[in-house]
């Protein structure tokens, strides 16, 4: 039987999980989010889609308290452009997640978060996503450069280049 493309020790997927693996000292920011009953499928475990809700809801609470995001009346918000998640363990209600979040990349206008989803005694996440936002001008919806103070907290959680060191 062939594997399905993109797998193997190899494939773009392999590259990808390397990337990603990450472990616990490597997020600057924690945060512990709970599970729901309704979050187990029929499989007995959190569903794959609860995963990317977690990410969300953990990088948009770091942006307003951490980045002086307010969902009211910033000029400028983040859309997200690109959103990916590598899954390497299951989780089951009740068991919390423990969420560390990392700045990946920092451009003029957009960033890269890095984020993880471990157990809550786990030092091996159960999954790895990334999202990329751009920061757009709430009215226009053209891209506007991410000031201050969202940069200096965002520079705080970097890991990987700036729009500078990769130009």
């Amino acid at each position: 039987m062939t594997p399905p493309a993109g797998t193997g020790p190899n494939g773009p997927l392999a590259t990808l999980e390397h990337k990603l693996l990450a472990v616990n000292a490597e997020y600057g920011y924690w945060e512990t989010v709970p599970t729901r009953w309704k979050d187990n499928d029929v499989y007995g475990h959190v569903n794959n889609a609860v995963h990317y809700s977690v990410m969300d809801t953990v990088i948009n609470a770091w942006l307003i308290r951490e980045a002086g995001l307010d969902i009211h009346r910033s000029r400028s918000i983040g859309l997200c452009v690109e959103s990916q998640c590598v899954y390497k363990g299951s989780i089951e209600f009740p068991e919390p997640f423990r969420v560390g979040l990392r700045v990946g990349h920092l451009g003029r206008s957009s960033v890269r978060y890095e984020v993880g989803l471990f157990r809550e005694d786990g030092e091996t996440p159960v999954a790895e996503g990334r999202f990329v936002h751009v920061f757009v001008d709430r009215e226009t919806r053209r891209p506007v450069e991410i000031g201050e103070p969202m940069r200096s907290a965002m520079n705080a959680l970097l890991t990987g280049p700036t729009e500078e060191t990769t130009a």
